[in-house]
């Protein structure tokens, strides 16, 4: 399932949370994922509002414990308790991506570093809630228009500190972002690690097939727009898409493998879409590797140069030709505490061959062992959530 969200004047974690309340997710296994943290002293409520004409859904946590923070490690901790185990899975890595930005900023220890506005109630609520809501949902894919950043000062326990704060910009890294004319915080942390940990695409809503559209509100009233977020849901058309790109190729018989392997590393992280080598013969009896490189023809000139420039090359081909993408999704899987991310297609789906490498070496495991464990839990995840759905028909 695709979640496309539209975050009109911003994101906040309660919004995201009222809007995929609205677009259908259960409130009863929200809150059961939530007790299962072992958090205690809350309530979470949903009503319906209208805002500015709009009507949405608003979700309150009441709290009555009066912890209002605490340390990275232990909201970490019981966010992992959290049910079904793909839950804590999204749980844990966006609380862990709030409290690694905390520790660079504040040069301490992610574990150990003390959470102030986002150690209380309302933090472990919303992001295991949300992850709760996207797995109910059954939402593999999540894309978002460009998030709205608003200007001014907010007030934190360090003090002032500018809009956006330093941890939301430090989430956001990677992030497509938009100036707005609202004043104060428009992203929270919160949000902004919710869109980091499921992996957010940016850009308009992809080919697939409408279902649902929730709305979310906020608490802070605007005087001229509603302020909320949406949600839409659906299901990706399972149709191929033709592009036009371009195939560079370059004979090389005078560079060495080293060179070669970081070159394609360069090339794939500036924006190839793929790049690779082929043994060859050239003029008497030399052996050679011809370095292929695919891309469009938006980034073909900055690609070639750096071709040129990294081999010496005297000469570079092109040739156009025709790709055929098949649509794609991805999820994560926990693998004794390691987040796995696993591409699913249409005929077949296969773990990052990276996630696994780290998985497997800070394991002790075989690479093999891990990405099947990582396979078999996707495979599981998704008969859960067929499982459920049954049941709650």
């Amino acid at each position: 399932m695709i979640c496309w969200i539209n975050p009109f004047t911003g994101l906040a974690g309660d919004m995201l949370l009222g809007a995929l309340i609205d677009a259908g997710a259960p409130l009863d296994r929200i809150r059961s994922a939530v007790s299962a943290t072992g958090l205690t002293g809350w309530d979470l409520t949903a009503e319906r509002v209208t805002d500015h004409g709009l009507a949405a859904t608003r979700v309150r946590v009441e709290v009555t414990d009066p912890c209002t923070e605490r340390r990275a490690a232990e909201v970490i901790e019981m966010a992992s308790r959290a049910a079904p185990r793909p839950v804590a899975t999204l749980a844990v890595a966006a609380l862990t991506a709030i409290a690694e930005v905390e520790g660079r900023l504040h040069e301490a220890d992610p574990a150990t570093v003390h959470l102030h506005e986002l150690g209380g109630h309302d933090t472990l609520v919303d992001i295991v809630g949300n992850a709760a809501a996207l797995h109910a949902l059954g939402i593999t894919d999540v894309i978002s228009s460009p998030l709205p950043l608003g200007r001014g000062e907010v007030n934190a326990a360090h003090g002032v500190l500018p809009c956006p704060a330093p941890a939301t910009l430090a989430l956001l890294t990677g992030a497509a972002v938009r100036g707005c004319d609202l004043s104060g915080e428009t992203v929270t942390p919160t949000g902004a690690a919710l869109l980091r940990a499921v992996r957010t695409r940016y850009g308009p809503p992809p080919p697939m097939t409408l279902g649902a559209t929730g709305y979310g509100a906020g608490s802070r009233r605007l005087s001229d727009r509603p302020n909320l977020v949406s949600v839409t849901l659906g299901d990706p058309v399972p149709t191929t898409a033709n592009e036009e790109v371009v195939v560079l190729e370059t004979n090389l018989d005078d560079v060495t493998g080293e060179l070669l392997g970081h070159l394609i590393t360069r090339l794939l992280d500036a924006g190839a879409l793929d790049a690779w080598t082929t043994a060859a013969v050239m003029k008497k009896g030399r052996p050679a590797q011809v370095l292929h490189l695919l891309t469009t023809a938006h980034h073909e000139g900055r690609l070639r140069d750096m071709v040129l420039a990294e081999t010496g090359a005297l000469g570079i081909r092109r040739i156009t030709a025709t790709r055929t993408a098949l649509p794609r999704a991805f999820e994560t899987v926990d693998v004794d505490g390691h987040a796995i991310r696993v591409k699913h297609g249409p005929y077949a789906a296969k773990p990052e061959h990276d996630d696994v490498a780290a998985a497997a070496t800070a394991l002790g495991l075989p690479l093999r062992a891990v990405a099947a464990r990582a396979l078999r839990l996707s495979r599981e995840g998704a008969t859960e959530t067929s499982q459920e759905e049954h049941r709650a028909q």
